[in-house]
């Protein structure tokens, strides 16, 4: 059978990465409420889109990866309904806004001191519009066995996220760790700021 059938990472990515549109400026992320659904504008692409394994990021049902990508906190403005978010987990960095109905996570700004301050963490699958910069990796690939996916399955699903063009890492991309480790670096005084 062939492998793209036997293993799935998310329906944004099943079927093969998509390039990013021509002109893509941003657009309107919607929950999956029929009533009253959360609507919240993204102003600009996407950066740093990415798979995810880690349990925290919301996934749609059947998912083993989420989507994630970044923007700019300042480009994020919630449209409708905002009095159906909620932060999922106060004590994380990621500042998770879900919807208390169906659970989607809307946005997520990194709001302490942290490299990625100033970010907003985002699912760009769930914009109406089409066009946003593809993933480009897949962070965080072991933690998919936390939340139950059987150990056996990793080989193939490391395969196949390979043969997607998302190269699978334990951890960030090089780049992004490399960012993050400068960060530190400048913070304590080994770098100069």
């Amino acid at each position: 059978m062939d492998s793209a059938v036997q293993v799935r990472i998310h329906p944004a990515v099943d079927g093969g990465v998509k390039p990013a549109g021509a002109g893509f400026s941003g657009g309107t992320l919607v929950c999956e409420c029929t009533d009253r659904p959360v609507k919240v504008k993204i102003e600009g692409q996407v950066a740093h889109n990415h798979a995810c394994g880690c349990t925290k990021c919301w996934k749609p049902k059947g998912a083993d990866f989420s989507v994630v990508a970044v923007v700019p906190h300042d480009k994020v403005t919630v449209l409708e309904n905002g009095d159906k978010l909620a932060v999922v987990d106060p004590s994380a960095l990621i500042q998770r806004h879900a919807c208390k109905q169906c659970g989607v996570h809307m946005y997520g700004p990194v709001e302490r001191d942290h490299a990625f301050k100033g970010l907003d963490f985002i699912h760009p699958e769930r914009f109406q519009e089409s066009g946003w910069a593809p993933p480009g990796f897949a962070a965080f690939v072991s933690s998919i066995i936390e939340s139950g996916v059987n150990p056996e399955r990793m080989d193939g699903i490391r395969a196949r996220l390979k043969e997607l063009g998302l190269e699978p890492y334990d951890c960030l991309s090089p780049g992004l760790m490399d960012y993050v480790a400068t960060w530190v670096a400048k913070k304590s005084g080994a770098l100069p700021a």
